[in-house]
């Protein structure tokens, strides 16, 4: 089961927006789990929390149709949440975590920063391979990862509402590469 844990220090639309991508390029059923507890609210009957709390079903250990299920943390830490998301992460094809983007956690998977391509050197640049996205400023290419194109505002209304973009959408097509690479395995 592959799975990455993806980290968006700089901006917190495409740190929502980020794992859903991910999630929705995996070539199978995939899961996203949130292990920030101040993350997003997003759509859904249930959370991490409720997981941790009540004990996941079998249900909820494995996926019961194609595409994308996302589970939105309600408050858990992610060290309270480390023996549902293991269970889970065994019956999944397909496993993106999201780490929250100030404070570390400790995830067993590798971990894929997303960076913000923005002029001016607001932010500190890194030095190991990165996820790259790209924005409305003309930037060149970073040479230690993999480049994201500008979403068209038809993907992000999509993921916004809790719905799937077409799969041969520009931008989730970007993020198939990023299956594909070591990041650190």
């Amino acid at each position: 089961m592959p799975a990455l844990a993806v980290w968006t220090p700089e901006d917190g639309l495409l740190g929502a927006l980020a794992p859903l991508g991910l999630a929705a390029a995996a070539p199978a059923p995939a899961l996203v789990v949130d292990l920030d507890e101040g993350g997003p609210r997003y759509p859904g009957d249930a959370s991490l929390a409720d997981l941790v709390a009540d004990s996941p079903r079998l249900d909820d250990l494995r996926p019961s149709a194609a595409g994308t299920a996302v589970l939105r943390n309600g408050g858990v830490s992610a060290s309270d949440a480390a023996e549902v998301v293991e269970a889970m992460a065994g019956g999944w094809p397909y496993l993106v975590l999201r780490v929250p983007p100030r404070r570390r956690v400790e995830v067993t998977v590798p971990v894929v920063p997303v960076r913000m391509l923005l002029p001016g050197g607001w932010f500190e640049p890194v030095s190991r391979p990165a996820v790259h996205q790209a924005t409305a400023a003309r930037m060149p290419a970073a040479a230690n990862g993999i480049r994201l194109p500008v979403p068209s505002r038809g993907t992000v209304g999509a993921l916004l509402r809790g719905q799937a973009p077409p799969r041969w959408d520009r931008w989730i097509r970007a993020w198939r590469r990023v299956w594909e690479a070591p990041w650190g395995r």
